[in-house]
């Protein structure tokens, strides 16, 4: 076919409207992308489940106050006891506090019994600029500390903007950071510039698109953007699309070398890709929104996040690519621009499967095909090993303190705060109580281990201590009070959430509609939500992606293998990662969901690459023979695919420049992961076992059993004439 057989509308204007549609889509999203806070919050409480007893207790506590505060603990420490003089400027520290005018009255100044410290409460209202005001407050309190002391502020509201700090380079430096390391890498590739920016330039428009309709979902309520599935967005939708375009410029590279029309070349690239990537698509879309089975609603919230970035990603690498390879013809690939292959050369007869095949990949497939069974089974046990270290992984919550890998001075200010006051102070935990049992709760709750004071609510959030002049009465919502208790340990400490599951359970001794909610119990409930969803959305994504492999192989043998080859894949991840956390990075724990993103990611995007392959399989299956097809599928799709998980790698190891611990860990786990089932899992141990079953691989299909019949004499001749 030649260029004045294809239509003028095929030619030119598809592409041309299609590259203009995307380029409207980009002017959108683009200003989107740095409104994203506008929609977006970091607060702990409002992502677990209704049905958390924490949320119950939070919303009981709601009413017991007039407006939505959070408190930010200021706290001033001397090396010695604090003399006079300093007393004294503490006391005028407290008036320039209030002149912020930041929220309701300041508490303070409270002596530490050492006598070396001094504390402020200091409500802020809640609002988008607690950041801001937390800076404020900071920007007084450090330069009118008194002479000789130092000062920080903390608390829970100096810990969420000290979080929110440290989520600010998601907006520029990771992107800049994953964008560099995918050209430097697709430079390497392809050996050209021209390519390299028609990919990125794919990237980055589907993270566009992606971004609209985030943007549109949490503006509409639909659901609840944070900071880490905004990070995880950018990260996903620029190594998925990168995916997919690698793949659909591997099948254009090779339709160039049948035919001079780059229009023919660009339809038949699309239809020999389309099924792959749709597939892959899919089975990542599905596995993502199957988080919407967790209980926790930070994870509900990152499924539809996620599979809206991979729909774009799918939508573009389908349409906007073709378009610009469809303009660009061979000139995409220059200086090194794909010849046409002489008619015996196209379709090479196979015998083996290593016809045509060269370099690091044919001795890929050579050696598969001589040691299929010793090759698998050393793989297999070498993923055992490697799984063993997932008994050292200690993911169950970490303090929020340690969540913030950079400089934090709320970080610092509650290690002071636990220096010389009670560790849980300015962090209280909140019980509720039936106003009948108020007085045996307080004393239960006094009693409690870990608990160091507490307190009934009065009038004016004024404790009621029984001392003169202090209010006799509680304040009653509804028939229930509120008592606030003071820990022993750090409010995000696991000593803390300990003593929360001893006060729940002594509190309901006396009354059992009693809820204990506060900071402490929030992550409590938080790390026991997550593990549940562990057990429950594990299966689940097992079976859709099992399912959806059954439909795109028409086979129920090899979707078996290759969904069991990811689980071992993700367990060898999961396991070398718990030692490096351990003993390299010294971390003290993981986050409760890190184990079920890793799983849900690894999964998902390790199935992306065999259906990448496997589906190759299938098709020079039918043509040549189930072995020979599968030395041939190896061969063909080994470098693209071994490209796509590096890049895949890549992207996600760009997370590790945000200094949040539960983004550095998954920055691990994921890059690690990928590679490990790119390099060992699909270069060797997939094709091998597949080599060692032969056409039974396809049961109770029958897929290339003819071309099985055909090649199997061949192959037999040739073996015969080689001895």
């Amino acid at each position: 076919m030649n260029p004045q057989k294809v239509p003028f509308w095929l030619r030119w204007l598809v592409p041309v409207v299609l590259v203009i549609i995307w380029l409207g889509i980009a002017g959108v999203g683009g200003p989107t992308f740095g409104r994203l806070d506008e929609v977006s919050s970091n607060d702990q409480a409002s992502f677990l489940p209704a049905g958390a007893e924490a949320t119950e207790a939070g919303n009981w506590q709601a009413k017991f106050r007039d407006s939505k505060e959070i408190p930010a603990v200021v706290i001033v420490e001397n090396g010695t006891a604090l003399t006079p003089a300093q007393l004294g400027e503490a006391a005028q520290l407290k008036a320039d506090i209030e002149a912020l005018k930041l929220g309701d009255a300041v508490v303070g100044p409270l002596p530490s019994e050492d006598g070396k410290a001094v504390q402020f409460i200091v409500p802020i209202a809640s609002s988008d600029e607690l950041r801001d005001k937390i800076q404020e407050l900071r920007d007084v309190v450090q330069p009118g500390a008194p002479d000789g002391t130092r000062a920080f502020v903390t608390g829970p509201a100096g810990l969420t903007a000290d979080l929110v700090n440290a989520f600010g380079g998601i907006d520029g430096i990771l992107l800049l950071v994953a964008l560099g390391a995918v050209f430097v890498i697709l430079l390497l590739v392809y050996r050209s510039l021209v390519l390299p920016l028609a990919v990125l330039l794919t990237s980055v428009f589907a993270l566009c698109a992606a971004i609209l309709l985030v943007f549109a979902m949490a503006k509409l309520g639909w659901i609840q953007l944070n900071g880490q599935s905004q990070g995880i967005l950018s990260i996903l939708v620029i190594g998925a699309a990168t995916d997919y375009a690698l793949l659909y410029v591997a099948r254009f590279r090779e339709a160039l070398t049948h035919t001079t029309n780059r229009t023919r070349a660009v339809l038949t690239a699309w239809k020999a890709s389309f099924e792959p990537i749709l597939a892959s698509g899919a089975t990542v879309i599905i596995a993502l929104l199957c988080l919407l089975f967790s209980d926790l609603n930070s994870n509900k919230a990152l499924g539809p996040v996620a599979a809206a970035g991979i729909l774009c990603s799918l939508f573009a690498a389908l349409t906007l690519l073709p378009a610009l390879m469809a303009l660009l013809g061979r000139a995409a690939f220059w200086p090194f621009r794909p010849k046409l292959l002489p008619d015996d050369e196209r379709e090479p007869e196979l015998v083996t499967g290593l016809e045509g095949q060269k370099g690091l990949w044919r001795a890929t497939a050579s050696l598969v095909s001589r040691r299929p069974r010793a090759i698998w089974v050393a793989s297999v046990l070498l993923l055992l090993v490697a799984s063993a270290g997932v008994l050292q992984l200690k993911a169950n919550g970490v303090p929020q303190t340690d969540v913030i890998l950079a400089a934090s001075d709320a970080v610092d200010g509650q290690d002071a705060l636990a220096r010389h006051f009670d560790a849980g102070s300015g962090s209280p935990a909140v019980v509720v109580a039936s106003e009948d049992s108020a007085q045996e709760v307080l004393d239960k709750v006094k009693a409690a281990d870990g608990v160091g004071d507490a307190y009934l609510l009065a009038d004016g959030n004024v404790p009621i201590t029984g001392a003169p002049g202090t209010p006799t009465d509680p304040v009653v919502r509804e028939g229930k009070v509120l008592i606030n208790a003071t820990l022993d340990s750090a409010a995000d400490s696991i000593e803390a959430e300990e003593a929360v599951k001893s006060l729940r359970a002594a509190v309901k001794d006396v009354d059992a509609g009693a809820l204990v909610g506060g900071v402490t119990a929030t992550a409590l409930d938080t790390n026991m939500t997550a593990q549940r969803d562990l057990v429950v959305i594990i299966p689940i994504v097992l079976v859709v992606v099992l399912f959806i492999l059954m439909l795109l192989l028409r086979s129920v043998v090899a979707p078996v293998l290759l969904v069991l080859s990811v689980v071992l894949s993700y367990a060898a991840a999961m396991g070398v990662s718990a030692l490096v956390f351990n003993g390299i990075f010294g971390f003290p724990g993981a986050d409760a969901t890190v184990p079920l993103f890793g799983f849900v990611f690894l999964v998902a995007l390790g199935v992306d690459y065999n259906i990448f392959l496997m589906s190759r399989v299938r098709e020079e299956s039918l043509k040549h023979g189930t072995r020979p097809g599968i030395l041939r599928g190896l061969g063909v799709t080994g470098g693209v695919i071994t490209s796509a998980g590096v890049v895949l790698a890549a992207t996600f190891a760009a997370l590790g420049v945000i200094p949040i611990m539960f983004l550095v860990q998954l920055a691990f786990i994921v890059a690690f992961g990928v590679l490990l089932d790119t390099i060992l899992v699909r270069s060797l141990l997939v094709p091998a076992l597949a080599y060692d079953i032969g056409h039974r691989i396809w049961w109770p299909a029958k897929p290339g059993r003819q071309a099985d019949a055909v090649a199997r004499p061949r192959e037999e001749e040739r073996t015969a004439v080689g001895r």
